[in-house]
């Protein structure tokens, strides 16, 4: 099963017939009232390095997702919520996808000069629902079914037609392993494929020039092969701004798991480190209350006294950098599904006009996207004039 592209984003988009406007200078303006937008909005004067966002409080993550590896909306989604002020952009750990990301970045960037926003890749170290795909094969499908996978699939990575069988399937690029699919299917046909980003390939993209940060995700059953990875990866974290930890809540044995990995990665730490509290992992968008039990484990974390120096995201811990004090606070947040949803849904309506597109090829859409991203990041970053269109 393929889980990666065989060709680059910007390679892709040149090969293809794009449907943009042929009137360059009604485009150009409407990039002007884009600017203007970000401008009036306070986006680059407000927007501070990455370190200092976790100081101050607003440290704003777009997750992308850990198996999301559509290169074409990668890279329109980091077009708009660098434009945005995003802190951090948290992607596969895929080469082609890192590509398509710096593509977006530097898009957006040649629009209006702003802070570049740090580039994270997420692996894990044992098996982790962040890292699975669905699976079924469309052709055991009875003819009539109703089909209701392709109608919950919030990523609409499942499309399916009729012939003399069902045909399609699962598109892999786009499926980030969300499980709504798995128990709507009434022929229990879709299955769930794991897999395990191996050290010696992070090792290598860590040791690209455009990757500033990993996320490790730990299931948090024993840090075996925590310990395993971390050792694997060998020099290659020395190139990192970052390392982040992603782990679930696992009740009084949390901060001990904390320390024991701490204790793994100090040797060779020369970086910033943070903690991702995962209440409820790949909950954020089917689950209720996801919110709330997040908030709840960072407030008992932050009160804990025997836990390890570092940050802590969606709900973050004092980092150890200089000038912090020594409390804890609640100083960021990572947006997921919420945030790839209300951009995704104008990623769709333009592509169903243009197709394949650059989304600043396509200014209007690149101004409605821009719009719902800066109410979202905004709400952290405390924007002012938020909604004003200056022409």
């Amino acid at each position: 099963m393929a889980f990666t592209l065989s060709c680059c984003n910007s390679l892709f988009l040149h090969n293809q017939h794009v449907k943009v406007s042929n009137h360059v200078s009604n485009n150009n303006n409407h990039l002007k009232s884009v600017k203007n937008l970000v401008l009036s909005t306070g986006v680059p004067s407000i927007a501070t390095p990455p370190q200092e966002s976790l100081q101050k409080g607003n440290w704003v993550k777009l997750i992308c997702g850990a198996s999301f590896e559509d290169v074409v909306d990668i890279r329109n989604m980091s077009l708009v919520y660098t434009l945005a002020g995003g802190t951090l952009c948290y992607y596969a750990a895929d080469a082609s996808v890192v590509s398509a990301v710096n593509e977006g970045i530097e898009a957006a960037m040649n629009i209006v000069s702003l802070r570049r926003p740090w580039v994270m890749i997420s692996v894990n170290d044992d098996e982790d629902l962040h890292f699975r795909k669905a699976a079924f094969d469309p052709s055991e499908c009875p003819l009539d079914c109703s089909r209701p996978c392709e109608a919950v699939c919030p990523a609409n990575a499942i499309a399916l037609k009729k012939g003399e069988s069902l045909e399609g399937g699962v598109i892999n690029e786009r499926c980030y392993g969300c499980g709504r699919c798995l128990p709507v299917c009434p022929y229990d046909k879709i299955k769930a494929v794991t897999y395990l980003r191996d050290a010696v390939s992070t090792a290598q993209l860590v040791r690209r020039t455009d990757v500033d940060a990993i996320e490790i995700h730990t299931n948090g059953r024993q840090t075996d092969s925590f310990k395993e990875f971390w050792n694997g990866m060998g020099d290659s974290v020395s190139h990192l701004r970052l390392v982040a930890i992603s782990l679930p809540d696992v009740g009084e044995a949390t901060t001990t798991l904390m320390n024991t990995m701490f204790s793994v990665m100090k040797p060779n730490l020369s970086c910033y480190n943070l903690w991702q509290l995962d209440g409820r992992p790949m909950s954020g968008d089917i689950g209720r209350g996801a919110t709330r039990e997040v908030l709840a484990f960072a407030v008992r974390l932050a009160a804990a006294e025997d836990k390890p120096p570092g940050n802590s995201e969606d709900g973050i811990l004092n980092e150890d950098i200089p000038g912090s004090s020594e409390s804890s606070l609640i100083g960021g947040i990572a947006y997921g599904g919420y945030a790839r949803k209300i951009v995704g849904r104008i990623l769709r309506s333009m592509q169903s006009q243009h197709g394949l597109a650059y989304i600043e090829d396509c200014p209007v859409y690149l101004s409605e996207a821009l719009r719902e991203a800066l109410a979202l990041v905004g709400s952290v970053k405390c924007y002012t004039h938020l909604g004003v269109h200056q022409e």
